[in-house]
């Protein structure tokens, strides 16, 4: 049977001036290394593509490296003791529960007095999300909490003060209600922010954690002092109309 073309690296040969007595072709190797094989007995040169100068008889040697000497650090399989363990081999920091505590969240506070209000909404979904911090992970609640206040003096660009539409439905047959931007600032100014920031976070079970905290209030004031609120840092520009 002729034996496969083998690298060095998988498979070592050693010349051998005597053949092996044992008619048995794998037997075990006498010396203790750091490997562990079988030896096969003698083939011809032709099936190992050998050069015609070398000798007519080869010993070849199969090894596999031995578990007892690999670094621990570079194991590829558990130990029976290890299976109710750590896990030795998953390095990726993943946050624990100490990691985002809502009570050692960050506080910002936003004047939308001005602002437009998709950019605004926009800034303050990433703080809300945490997406501007190194330890941010999308699963998981890592974001602070904002407060909005002058929900009523948010602006928008174009048109949309009399075209951009916000419908309702009370559920029942012929429930529709569609207002204006106009209109809904006049009526319920902090439904605008909230509906656009919700637009933008996580839909599910992250989602509607991560919107309450959200706080929209018409008017300079809101009863979060003692939380010690600190200014929301916006890098766009545009943000801010020019008047």
């Amino acid at each position: 049977m002729a034996l496969p073309y083998a690298s060095s690296s998988a498979i070592t040969s050693t010349l051998s001036t005597k053949p092996s007595s044992s008619s048995f072709p794998f037997t075990s190797s006498a010396n203790k290394t750091p490997f562990l094989g079988f030896t096969l007995a003698a083939v011809k040169p032709s099936s190992l593509r050998t050069p015609p100068n070398n000798p007519t008889k080869k010993t070849l040697q199969i090894r596999c490296q031995d578990l007892a000497v690999v670094p621990k650090e570079q194991r590829w399989m558990f130990e029976e003791s290890e299976i109710n363990g750590p896990d030795i081999w998953n390095k990726t920091w993943y946050p624990k529960a100490e990691d985002h505590v809502n009570t050692d969240k960050t506080w910002y506070v936003v004047d939308a007095t001005d602002k437009i209000l998709g950019r605004l909404a926009s800034t303050i979904a990433i703080h809300i999300r945490g997406k501007n911090l190194a330890t941010y992970t999308p699963s998981v609640d890592m974001g602070a909490f904002v407060i909005v206040i002058n929900a009523e003096k948010v602006a928008v660009s174009g048109k949309k003060r009399l075209q951009k539409l916000y419908r309702r439905h009370s559920g029942r047959p012929g429930g529709m209600k569609v207002e204006t931007f106009d209109q809904l600032q006049q009526r319920i100014p902090e439904r605008i922010i909230e509906h656009a920031v919700r637009g933008m976070l996580p839909k599910g079970r992250l989602g509607r954690a991560l919107f309450n905290h959200l706080k929209v209030y018409k008017g300079p004031d809101h009863p979060h002092e003692a939380q010690q609120p600190i200014d929301l840092p916006i890098r766009d520009k545009r943000i801010q109309i020019q008047k």
